[in-house]
């Protein structure tokens, strides 16, 4: 598989697979969730299943076009139409799993459940973004800047398991992962989890992450820069070419994310990585845009 540079190769590498993902929607009733969903019908890459709120989508009348393409199902609320849509990808009638305008709370607290969740067990939920980033020569994906507050080393492992298997959803054969931290040394007394970064680097040279080159502590600069990475004069098998961070704790993570999508204007796509089905799970001031690529990541998984 040819490696996916943007999004627009990741909507055109989509659009030439012979099937199509169905998602459901808990509580569609914001504009920008319903734009991105008619946006994955109009370009086949998906179907929908509404769940909740159904009266609300109904009266949107692009979507209607698109007749049994869409389909609905009623929930009594919120937290009703979050389990009835985990419900349905639990039973394999659904391949996605998308957050409308409903707290995240509900989506979680029906993905965890451990009798009816789709979380498998020995798994983690973890957040997981793909940016693209005007004048950079790559996607650069990166963890996690939701979900966990501060991983464990366990935590940690699992994160990089995921990730390595992201970027070779997208087409990259091994990918460069960085284990990013403020400076390029560990640090036992005031950051203890740098010391766990040794065992990490031993597992993927093992091969138990598959095909991946594994590194840090690195900061941002020196995994994404040679430039930078040669200056310092430090040696790293990354060689400044990282195509994913491992962010050490959720602010890390979620201070990234915010700047490069404010200040860098950023194009962003997540997705909960460790359930038995990818999740969308956008922020409210995520645009249509932004959920629309959100859908398409979760369709290659």
């Amino acid at each position: 598989m040819k490696t996916i540079q943007n999004f627009d190769e990741l909507v055109a590498h989509l659009k030439q697979r012979p099937e199509r993902k169905r998602i459901a929607v808990i509580c569609a009733t914001d504009e920008s969730t319903q734009q991105a969903v008619l946006k994955a019908l109009q370009e086949d890459i998906a179907d929908a299943i509404f769940v909740g709120n159904t009266d609300v989508v109904k009266q949107n009348q692009d979507l209607m076009a698109f007749g049994e393409r869409v389909q609905f199902v009623d929930a009594d609320d919120n937290l009703d139409a979050a389990r009835k849509a985990v419900l349905l990808v639990r039973e394999e009638k659904a391949d996605i799993l998308m957050k409308g305008l409903v707290h995240s709370a509900d989506v979680l607290r029906a993905c965890l459940n451990k009798e009816t969740g789709i979380l498998p067990k020995g798994n983690v939920l973890t957040h997981t973004a793909v940016i693209q980033v005007e004048g950079f020569p790559r996607m650069l994906f990166y963890t996690d800047p939701a979900v966990i507050p501060f991983p464990t080393q366990e935590q940690r492992v699992q994160q990089v398991k995921y990730m390595a298997k992201l970027c070779r959803d997208f087409g990259i054969e091994q990918p460069k992962i960085s284990l990013i931290h403020c400076a390029e040394d560990p640090d036992a007394k005031n950051f203890p989890y740098t010391i766990g970064y040794a065992d990490i680097i031993k597992m993927a040279e093992a091969g138990e992450f598959g095909p991946c080159i594994v590194d840090g502590p690195l900061d941002v600069k020196t995994s994404c820069s040679k430039k930078s990475l040669d200056n310092k004069g430090i040696k790293s098998p990354l060689d400044g070419q990282a195509d994913a961070l491992i962010f050490p704790d959720i602010e890390a993570g979620n201070v990234f994310h915010k700047t490069v999508t404010l200040f860098c204007k950023a194009t962003v796509a997540c997705t909960l990585q460790g359930t038995s089905r990818p999740v969308v799970l956008p922020s409210r001031s995520d645009n249509a845009q932004s959920k629309f690529y959100s859908l398409c990541m979760a369709a290659l998984q």
